[in-house]
């Protein structure tokens, strides 16, 4: 297969833990073609294809110098057999474009993965509103005045932008309600702006478990997400500590309710944010965490991946 990653700059790879770089690395193994793009690379000229100028790359093996291009073609998106959108949020308005110009590029017969449509009816914050009995107390709002009364119903609650990442801009306000305005304001940008307020759950000290769902099919093992010293935040962007650990009953439980129902809708890799019992977050841009538990559960989670992405296009 020829394979397109469309991607952050292969520049700022982390390889020693990167979800694309292990997806390149084994599809390479099985002798599948790599190129890869920036969503700003996409062009589409008014009664013509949709475009990308492309990298066309090979993994070196080495740490550093970790490819070789190959060529730098400009190539229509429906001449790759797979493209795959792994760009990271934030979900922007040219993200949102780009999702427009893939679909675009859907209809001249790409192959995209994660289906861009799907991408955009799931945003990552407000996509587990849909799956209530799996989620704890939750509330999307403008309005200072319910935060309030969310507030003073829970006690003790996570104050989030909907457009974040990497926990970026998340707040814990206790009982006393300390900054809880300032919070708020920051937040919905003095009511201009949506954010989301969910119950405190204490079992975050166990870990904000990542549960990679895979063509509709849990991976065995999940990424416990671990908060460190005084941290609040489990993410590991923000400091915290990965655990590989099996996946117990509810996580099974959660994974099987909403994995299929996903799948159906041209989701072929989610990734759920569960605590506890509650499901948090459903990522579906670019969920990570395959080299954490390869390299400390032994599971190859990549070749599960390929395999589900090959299926995929036989399938076509």
């Amino acid at each position: 297969m020829n394979i397109l990653f469309i991607a952050d700059p292969l520049a700022s790879f982390k390889t020693y833990k990167d979800t694309t770089f292990s997806m390149m690395r084994e599809a390479q193994r099985r002798g599948h073609r790599i190129a890869a793009c920036g969503p700003q690379d996409i062009a589409w000229r008014s009664g013509g294809l949709v475009q990308a100028a492309v990298r066309e790359i090979t993994l070196t093996g080495e740490a550093d110098d970790w490819f070789r291009e190959t060529g730098t073609p400009v190539k229509a998106l429906k001449d790759y057999d797979a493209v795959l959108m792994r760009k990271d949020p934030p979900f922007d308005s040219e993200y949102f474009y780009a999702t427009h110009l893939l679909e675009q590029a859907e209809r001249e017969g790409a192959r995209v993965f994660n289906k861009p449509a799907a991408l955009r009816d799931h945003p990552e914050k407000l996509a587990i509103m849909e799956f209530a009995q799996y989620i704890g107390p939750t509330l999307v709002t403008r309005s200072a005045d319910e935060v309030r009364r969310f507030h003073a119903e829970h006690g003790d609650i996570i104050l989030k932008p909907l457009d974040g990442m990497g926990g970026m801009g998340i707040y814990r306000v206790k009982a006393d309600g300390l900054n809880l305005g300032s919070i708020t304001e920051t937040l919905n940008r003095d009511g201009a702006t949506s954010l989301m307020v969910q119950k405190f759950l204490p079992e975050i000290a166990a870990g904000d478990k990542r549960i990679l769902i895979i063509g509709g099919k849990p991976v065995p093992f999940s990424l416990a997400r671990i908060p460190q010293g005084s941290e609040v935040r489990g993410n590991l962007a923000a400091g915290g500590k990965g655990v590989a650990q099996p996946l117990s009953a509810r996580d099974l439980e959660l994974a099987n309710a909403v994995g299929p129902v996903l799948a159906a809708r041209g989701l072929l890799l989610v990734g759920l944010d569960v605590i506890g019992s509650s499901i948090t977050e459903i990522n579906v841009t670019s969920p990570t965490c395959f080299q954490e538990i390869h390299d400390q559960a032994g599971f190859d989670v990549p070749a599960m991946f390929v395999d589900a992405l090959e299926a995929a296009i036989s399938a076509k």
